[in-house]
C-alpha cells in the first residue's frame, strides 16, 4: 500500500530588511526624542499644568506609527510603497513633536522610507517539485542530478 502525501510549496519573499531596520531605528529615536521632549516641556511648564508635556505625546505617538510601520513593512513587503509613505510622512511629522528624533531619527526614517519605496520584492527560493524516476519511482529534489542515485536510470530522457 502506497500513501500519496500532497506537497504545498510556499515560495519564500525577499524582504525589504534595510529599509525595515532603518525605520525601526528611526521609530526608536522619534520615540525617545517625544518622550525627552515631553518631559522637558512639562518641567519647564509645571506652573501652566506641564502643557508643554503635551507637545512630547505627538512625538510618541509618530515614533509608534513608524515602528508600527516598519514592522508592518517586513511582515508585508508587497505592501512596501504603502509603509513607505507612511514611515516618510511621520518622520516629517516628527519635527513637531519630537525635533525629529534628536534629527538623526528623521534622516533615518527618511533614508529608510525611500529604500522602501524604491525596494523590488522578487520571489526567492522557488524550487521546482521534485522529478520522479520512471524507472523505480524514487524522487529526485537535486535538479542538477542527470541520474537516478536508485537505479542509475537517465533522468534527461523526457518523463510525459
Amino acid at each position: 500500500m502506497h500513501q500519496v502525501v500532497a506537497v504545498t510549496q510556499r515560495s519564500a519573499v525577499e524582504r525589504p530588511t534595510a529599509a525595515f531596520v532603518l525605520s525601526l531605528l528611526a521609530g526608536i529615536f522619534v520615540l525617545t526624542g517625544g518622550v525627552a521632549l515631553g518631559i522637558l516641556g512639562a518641567v519647564a511648564t509645571f506652573f501652566l499644568a506641564g502643557v508643554g508635556g503635551v507637545i512630547g505625546v505627538a512625538g510618541v505617538i509618530f515614533g509608534i506609527i513608524i515602528i508600527v510601520s516598519a514592522t508592518r513593512l517586513y511582515s508585508r513587503p508587497e505592501e512596501h510603497t504603502t509603509w513607505g509613505v507612511i514611515i516618510i510622512v511621520f518622520s516629517l511629522l516628527s519635527w513637531i513633536g519630537a525635533f525629529g528624533g534628536f534629527v538623526i531619527g528623521f534622516i533615518l526614517g527618511l533614508v529608510g522610507g525611500i529604500f522602501a519605496l524604491v525596494f523590488n520584492p522578487k520571489p526567492v527560493g522557488l524550487t521546482s517539485p521534485p522529478r520522479i524516476c520512471l524507472k523505480c519511482g524514487a524522487q529526485i529534489t537535486d535538479p542538477s542530478v542527470n541520474f537516478c542515485p536508485n537505479c542509475g536510470n537517465d533522468l534527461r530522457i523526457s518523463q510525459k
